[in-house]
């Protein structure tokens, strides 16, 4: 009985410094990642401005090629956007919105992970020696909730991974 006492008073105070440790803790998390790839800005943005565009370089797509995908009606540009569905719990189901949209430049987007939160997402196309700089970044907010915000000490992590993949596919097709 007393390992009983032992092992609950050891989980009541990692639950309570779990949420003393919160406390500290910014709700807002970012992420970005960047890359130059040896293209013109206007090579890039058609890849980013068209939704369909993004099955060609998704890191998502990539961990689901079955997943499913339902296109809006505009194809390009503020207003358009893809919903989807997978099986499988990394890639999970939500749907994507473009924003903002300045040929050339930048792209924002407003993605909801369906139960999961709500991002604003954006691209930054900056012209370097070389090529472009692409920055594919994220800014959310985990809340007041403890666990969701030390989740969000990870989401860098996580999602910095895929990031770096989506740029390398961006990459990859401009052969830059």
């Amino acid at each position: 009985m007393q390992a009983f006492f032992i092992i609950l008073g050891a989980f009541i105070v990692l639950v309570l410094g779990l949420f003393i440790f919160s406390l500290f803790l910014s709700s807002a998390i970012k992420v970005e990642r960047s890359l130059v790839i040896t293209a013109a800005p206007g090579d890039i943005f058609p890849l980013v401005n068209v939704a369909r565009n993004w099955e060609l370089w998704s890191p998502w797509k990539e961990q689901d090629p079955n997943v499913k995908i339902t296109y809006g009606e505009k194809e390009s540009g503020v207003g358009a956007g893809y919903s989807w569905e997978s099986r499988n719990r990394n890639v999970g189901k939500g749907h994507m919105t473009i924003t903002e949209s300045k040929p050339d430049q930048q792209v924002a987007t407003h993605i909801d992970f369906m139960g999961m939160g709500v991002t604003k997402g954006y691209f930054r196309l900056d012209p370097v020696n070389g090529g472009t700089l692409v920055t594919w970044g994220m800014v959310c907010d985990m809340g007041q909730h403890p666990i969701r915000k030390v989740m969000g000490l990870m989401m860098d992590k996580w999602v910095g991974k895929d990031f770096e993949k989506g740029l390398a596919n961006i990459k990859r097709l401009l052969k830059g």
